[in-house]
């Protein structure tokens, strides 16, 4: 009796630091949902914590496991997940809470045939796909995580049937991972009269990576690829390499995100917060290219990218693929890019000559009936008066690639583009009576600072919306005479905020 009394009255004294702590979390869940946490971004050890319980809060190990972590990367400009892996505290506590890897699943670089697996494993190990095909396992690999790949390891899958799903399981030194969520992978449609769905976006800016109704909003459209254009996982960390990885480490610790990599291949490019710092580029002052060049390296095992700009030969993280009737081309406007806005009217090159020229082949080229041409920031000149864009840093490239397209009535072509917080739709009205379309989802944290959504100014613009999480949606359908697209921008709660249908007739030059 008197134990009954001590719980129950444990238990009364108990429930106001309870319904404090709820209350607590449902505020960072309504500050979140309502676009931009305050002091969320600061970027500490706090900062990230934060973070990562700003959807809910994680299991203590889960907690313990990343501060850990965290205070590793950030000693040193140079640390790396080698060094995690030597750690032992950190080593026992990722198996304290259950972690049998570091990062992935995520899918990437899909084809008709099959895609690729990439995995971050907790040390030097090797790396093994099996898909479940007609009820027999297929194996892939293995493929070594190392030292040198930061510990991440890409696994090839192909062989595999068009447009068809497969569950996977991933292995490592033969035993299988544990995941949140079942793990399926479906292949690209064949190329000609097919249909396709491709969501994209910008500015995750960290906190939205952990949405778990955006997320859940993503992959109830089962699109065949998600294309990121940058401000992603990491924010403002200069040329802290060890920063840049406890970035996408926290990346790699949201539940929502996990499951969408896992189901979803993933196309990324940088621009200037995950590059090195707000409007940066090139070599920044005060950095050496062995930074550039330490930051690209990061990138890329963090990424799942069919390629990666030039290779070890040249860097850079632009790249072309093909899924379904719609060739993807992905351009890199920050690691090349020459001259500042201050410069006089000589002008600049926000691409560099060789991959302009890199483009202007990819352009040529193309075969399918739609073309993404994506670039993180923007191609109109309209918000933000065209600051850290085309119309500042290179109007006469841009013209260059508008004259291509219209020269050669290049068919299809869908500008895509990032940085101004929010989402918007332009027209680009051309001399010759032409439009281009800019579509400019930059949605994905909801972030309501930053320019206006609309300007009575802006007289080409079709739409408008910030602070609201959302992403944007292109569905295909090359099986008409005329093919169409459906561009459409959908909230995370399912609710589709705009639409607009276009022929492929209304996007060929005359």
């Amino acid at each position: 009796m008197r134990r009954l009394v001590s719980l129950i009255l444990m238990a009364v004294f108990a429930c106001p630091a309870w319904a404090q702590a709820n209350k607590k979390q449902a505020k960072r869940k309504a500050d979140a949902q309502t676009g931009r946490p305050k002091q969320i971004n600061r970027g500490d050890l706090t900062g990230n914590m934060q973070l990562l319980n700003l959807w809910g809060e994680r299991p203590e190990p889960v907690q313990r496991a990343y501060e850990a972590a965290y205070k590793i990367l950030s000693a040193r400009p140079d640390a790396t997940f080698a060094e995690l892996a030597r750690d032992a505290e950190v080593r026992r506590l990722c198996k304290e809470a259950g972690m049998t890897h570091l990062g992935g699943p995520m899918l990437g670089a899909v084809r008709d045939d099959g895609a690729s697996v990439w995995l971050r494993t907790l040390g030097p190990a090797k790396v093994e796909v099996r898909v479940s095909v007609d009820g027999q396992e297929k194996t892939f690999g293995p493929i070594e995580s190392t030292e040198q790949t930061d510990l991440s390891a890409v696994v090839a899958v192909s062989g595999l049937n068009p447009a068809t799903r497969y569950p996977y399981r991933v292995l490592v030194d033969g035993k299988a991972i544990a995941v949140s969520a079942a793990c399926t992978l479906t292949t690209a449609p064949a190329a000609g009269p097919a249909k396709a769905r491709i969501a994209f976006g910008s500015c995750f800016h960290r906190w939205g990576l952990g949405n778990p109704r955006q997320a859940e909003a993503i992959c109830k459209r089962e699109p065949n690829a998600l294309l990121v254009y940058g401000d992603i996982a990491v924010q403002d960390r200069d040329a802290h390499l060890g920063l840049h990885r406890a970035d996408y480490l926290l990346r790699d610790f949201h539940p929502a995100w996990q499951k969408m990599a896992a189901c979803m291949p993933v196309y990324a490019t940088w621009d200037d917060h995950d590059y090195f710092n707000n409007d940066k580029w090139g070599i920044p002052k005060g950095c050496t290219d062995a930074d550039r060049q330490g930051v690209w390296d990061v990138f890329r095992r963090a990424w799942n990218n069919p390629s990666y700009g030039f290779g070890d030969g040249g860097r850079g993280v632009f790249l072309r693929d093909r899924v379904g009737p719609c060739d993807i081309i992905m351009v890199d406007h920050r690691y090349f890019r020459t001259r500042s806005a201050g410069d006089d009217s000589a002008g600049g090159n926000l691409l560099g000559p060789e991959q302009m020229e890199w483009l202007r082949k990819q352009l040529l080229d193309c075969k399918g009936p739609f073309i993404i041409l994506s670039c993180g920031t923007m191609w109109s000149d309209y918000v933000s008066n065209g600051k850290d864009s085309w119309g500042v840093y290179d109007p006469k490239g841009r013209e260059q690639i508008f004259s291509l397209i219209e020269k050669h009535r290049i068919a299809g072509v869908l500008l895509t583009s990032g940085d101004r917080h929010g989402a918007r739709v332009f027209r680009i009205p051309r001399p010759s009576g032409f439009s281009l379309y800019e579509f400019e989802p930059a949605s994905l944290g909801g972030r309501g600072d930053g320019p206006s959504a609309t300007n009575p100014k802006w007289d080409t613009q079709l739409f408008g919306r910030i602070g609201q999480y959302a992403f944007g949606e292109f569905e295909f359908d090359a099986a008409p005479s005329d093919p169409r697209v459906t561009f459409r921008l959908i909230c995370d709660d399912g609710e589709v905020l705009y639409e607009l249908t276009l022929k492929r007739s209304q996007l060929t030059p005359p």
